[in-house]
């Protein structure tokens, strides 16, 4: 795989965008954080004007805007948010939840910040810097043997069966928000994001593009979108063993509750190899000067995909995450220049969140 030089004042560039989540979970680590600071949502889109389409317009919403860096945010706090309302969760239990990732880093910070114990179960397999960073953050980690992205239903991974398994046990000390089931992952999306888009917009959208995973966004967003106009709803899969985390093969695993109810709301399904992911994310970093991470990539790959149809109009895409958390990813498939690495190891390093 061909490696692409990211010239350094792009780097630079996407730096003033991607570190102020960072500057949240210090914040929090040193107990800075208040509960009045935590918002979700409000976050850009922006144009993508130097990707060269030629019908298609393609406008990406900047989810790392986030303050704890990533889509995820969204859900975690929607999940928490209910279970305190409805009196199920409360400060004499620890939240635990089976994670790829980004909700794990949501959900340690959003639970902290809120006065709560934060377990997550997450895959050996997931990056370095995301486990990292939930460590840093003092939750406790618990790794299984499992792909990438857990799989539900039958042949449930360990990550999954583990969690549920603690909380029948001990029911009165944890609480599983359960983002594969939850209606609030849903009502995140439906009620936020899918409004945000559609106003920002100002209803001047026909498709949208987001990656699958527990199938929150693509059906909170799409759901909400279709109820107002013929909007066409793209959904990017990685391969069958892929290494795009955040991401789920239908193949490899049952959809979760989430997505199954609303299924229905998806248009098309686009299955991208990590090749594919990996040169979009090469392509965004030059042409656009932002450093993403690999699900961006799938869903950029997904809408080149659909502009190669020669389908006109515009496409707003889900950007969920940044580069941040993927380095040592980047650096195995040689997906960005040594330099660049180092600089974003430099910024996620523990002497920079301290």
């Amino acid at each position: 795989m061909r490696c692409t030089k990211i010239r350094t004042e792009q780097f630079e560039f996407n730096i003033k965008k991607i570190d102020n989540w960072i500057l949240n979970i210090d914040k929090i680590k040193s107990g800075k954080f208040i509960r009045d600071e935590l918002k979700v949502g409000n976050t850009p889109i922006v144009r993508l004007e130097n990707i060269d389409t030629n019908n298609l317009e393609l406008y990406a919403k900047i989810e790392w805007l986030n303050p704890f860096g990533s889509i995820k945010d969204r859900a975690a706090y929607w999940m928490i948010k209910i279970a305190e309302d409805k009196g199920i969760l409360n400060k004499n239990k620890t939240v635990i939840e089976p994670t790829s990732g980004n909700m794990g880093i949501a959900l340690a910070c959003i639970s902290m910040s809120l006065g709560y114990k934060f377990t997550a179960v997450i895959p050996q397999a997931v990056s370095e810097e995301t486990k990292n960073l939930i460590r840093l953050l003092g939750a406790e980690l618990l790794e299984t043997s499992d792909d990438l992205c857990p799989r539900v239903g039958k042949g449930t991974d360990q990550c999954i069966a583990l969690a549920k398994g603690i909380v029948n046990s001990f029911p009165n000390e944890y609480f599983m928000p359960n983002q594969y089931e939850n209606e609030a992952n849903f009502l995140a999306h439906y009620n936020g994001t899918g409004p945000e888009i559609f106003n920002q917009m100002n209803g001047n959208i026909d498709y949208f593009i987001t990656g699958i995973g527990t199938g929150g966004t693509v059906t909170g967003v799409g759901a909400y979108l279709k109820e107002r106009k013929d909007v066409k709803i793209i959904a990017a899969q990685p391969q069958p063993n892929h290494h795009i985390q955040g991401l789920r093969n239908l193949q490899e695993s049952d959809k979760p509750a989430i997505l199954s109810k609303r299924f229905h709301v998806i248009d098309d399904i686009f299955t991208i190899s990590d090749e594919e992911a990996f040169r979009a994310v090469r392509l965004i970093a030059e042409k656009e000067k932002l450093l993403v991470g690999p699900s961006s990539g799938a869903v950029l790959a997904a809408a080149l995909k659909l502009e190669e149809k020669g389908l006109k109009g515009k496409a707003v895409l889900i950007f969920a995450d940044d580069a941040l958390k993927y380095s040592s990813v980047y650096r195995q498939f040689k997906v960005l220049d040594e330099e660049t690495l180092r600089s974003l190891e430099e910024l996620i390093s523990l002497q920079k969140v301290n």
